[in-house]
């Protein structure tokens, strides 16, 4: 059905799929984004981790960004990507240009108690010191999932 190759989705990220080589290398391109705000959420270091997690917490805000026309293969993609630990939930953004408010999904932490996360996660930081890796581990991801996926092509 070609309605359904069409579905267009929101996703707002915060933490290393602000990377446009990160998503570059998940979905092959770099998706329309704008600067955006998800309020009443903070962003959270994870020990032993490099990527970051985000919980509600009140009166807390999280700046990231928002991709639009999102595929739902791509969105399959980026579900796989975030792993279980994430659960993906629809959430309010605000765009920082224009503060419009729009619907888009957001991967947040999945255990509220988590006694793992702490502080703040540096987005700078990150890409100058994990950038790198990252990118590798993010090529091997998709290497390992492209033979997991059905060949469509004759």
């Amino acid at each position: 059905m070609a309605a359904a190759a069409a579905a267009s989705h929101r996703v707002f990220v915060y933490g290393t799929l602000m990377a446009e080589e990160v998503v570059r290398v998940l979905i092959g391109r770099a998706p329309s984004s704008s600067p955006a705000v998800l309020p009443n959420h903070q962003r959270f270091s994870i020990k032993g981790r490099v990527y970051p997690a985000i919980l509600p917490v009140d009166g807390k805000e999280v700046s990231g960004k928002v991709f639009k026309g999102i595929t739902d293969r791509e969105l399959n993609v980026l579900d796989i990507f975030e792993d279980e630990e994430y659960v993906k939930r629809t959430v309010e953004i605000s765009l920082t240009d224009t503060s419009e408010k729009l619907l888009a999904y957001a991967y947040i932490w999945g255990n509220q108690d988590d006694p793992d996360l702490y502080g703040e996660w540096d987005f700078e930081e990150w890409k100058r010191v994990h950038l790198e890796d990252y990118v590798k581990m993010t090529q091997e991801f998709m290497e390992e999932l492209e033979q997991l996926e059905p060949k469509t092509e004759t």
